[in-house]
């Protein structure tokens, strides 16, 4: 009786496994596949966690323009990850001079300055937009002064507190508190800056380029091209207070123009492009005191080139092996590449902007796509990035978009 009883429990044991992985294959088939109302089995899902569950397929591709005859602010595109292929460009939301825009670290608003200039200064403003999840469209929330003329650049702190814009006419930087539902308040703190440069015609008073946050959040920095400086303030994001730091600044060379500046993913390196005299200057970064030091400076140009430039974007890829800078009169995006202990640069080459006047360039978050905005030809373009080697292959897509002069990108939901 006990050999019997033993026999029929094996039995039942066997059955239960025999069930379970019956079970287990009716789930996996049916997670991995449906039948559509036409017959016809699609895949559906991948394995979670694994790279192509994970990787979009497409980004939006925000465009801020200036604005006339045939553009009306800020343009919407998608981006397919896979090809570099890109969608006709559509109006995203009618503003004035849309020149610089930044989005909301929740994605669900995006800001814009526009560049206007005015009597006493003071023509300048900064939109809110919310974006409609389900097509990328900006309805305007409200807007605020920008605390001074010609504003040109806005960024928003890490926590989405609030909105940083700089106005070179006037050259002044300002805080705008945001709102739980992405208003903008009154401004809380307004820095102008005072003095001059070493070149007459550019530099007779300050003229702020950029204000951008560090990677620890906790400084934002001031790209001033009249001063020839990069004014350094701590941001109390609480109070939404700037505050002049300690160095208060770091120098680039006399007359270089400091314009914009962008940091390595270490946060241990920061690099400023210097649009009058067509560097790169790239300095160490000590994050926990918000101070510079000057490691090298770059020139942007071949050494066989001796027309007329400007430079404008500077940008590192996010694998931090590469640096570009966008060159307006050579028309063309400089490549460096990055020596990984040291930070230091070294030129690899220039790709053609295959436009005039690329004052902006954007690389997708996924490092794969380098898309150029020349302004005076009314192209954006598309390059693949060489992973191993940084170089910009130009993919044959090109959108067309009055005056392009800013680039953003965005996941879709």
């Amino acid at each position: 009786m006990e050999n019997q009883l033993r026999h029929m429990m094996a039995g039942s044991a066997s059955l239960v496994a025999w069930v379970s992985v019956l079970a287990m294959a009716v789930m996996f088939l049916a997670s991995s596949a449906v039948c559509r109302a036409d017959g016809v089995t699609r895949s559906t899902s991948t394995a979670a966690g694994s790279p192509e569950a994970a990787k979009p397929r497409a980004m939006r591709v925000y465009i801020g323009t200036y604005t006339g005859p045939k553009s009306k602010g800020i343009y919407l595109m998608q981006l397919d990850l896979a090809t570099g292929a890109l969608s006709q460009p559509e109006l995203a939301g009618e503003v004035t001079n849309p020149s610089f825009l930044t989005l909301h670290p929740t994605k669900r608003f995006l800001y814009a300055v526009s560049e206007i200039w005015g009597p006493a200064g003071k023509a300048g403003t900064v939109s809110a937009f919310a974006i409609a999840p389900d097509t990328g469209k900006l309805t305007l929330l409200n807007q605020q002064g920008s605390g001074g003329a010609g504003p040109c650049y806005v960024s928003v702190d890490k926590e989405g507190k609030n909105a940083l814009a700089a106005n070179y006419g006037s050259g002044s930087a300002e805080v705008l508190p945001i709102g739980a539902d992405g208003r903008l308040a009154a401004a809380t703190s307004v820095i102008q800056h005072t003095g001059s440069g070493a070149n007459p015609k550019r530099q007779k008073e300050p003229h702020a380029h950029c204000i951008d946050l560090d990677p620890t959040g906790q400084f934002a920095m001031v790209a001033d091209l009249g001063l020839d400086k990069i004014m350094i303030y701590r941001l109390d994001a609480a109070k939404g207070t700037l505050t002049p730091n300690d160095p208060a600044f770091a120098a680039v060379a006399p007359g270089a123009g400091a314009r914009h500046i962008a940091f390595h993913p270490n946060g241990r390196f920061a690099y400023v492009i210097n649009e009058m005299g067509g560097t790169i200057t790239v300095f160490a970064y000590d994050g926990r005191r918000g101070a510079m030091k000057e490691l090298q400076s770059v020139p942007t140009l071949p050494a066989d080139f001796h027309g007329e430039n400007s430079t404008a974007e500077v940008a590192v890829h996010p694998s931090g092996r590469f640096v570009y800078g966008s060159n307006r009169g050579h028309d063309s995006i400089a490549i460096f590449g990055v020596d990984g202990e040291a930070g230091t640069l070294k030129v690899l080459g220039h790709q053609s902007s295959q436009g005039k006047n690329p004052r902006c360039f954007g690389i997708d978050p996924t490092g794969t796509w380098l898309l150029a905005a020349n302004q005076n030809s009314d192209s954006v373009v598309v390059y693949r990035i060489d992973p191993a080697t940084g170089g910009l292959s130009p993919t044959g897509a090109v959108a067309t978009v009055s005056s392009p002069v800013c680039v953003k990108f965005d996941a879709i939901p």
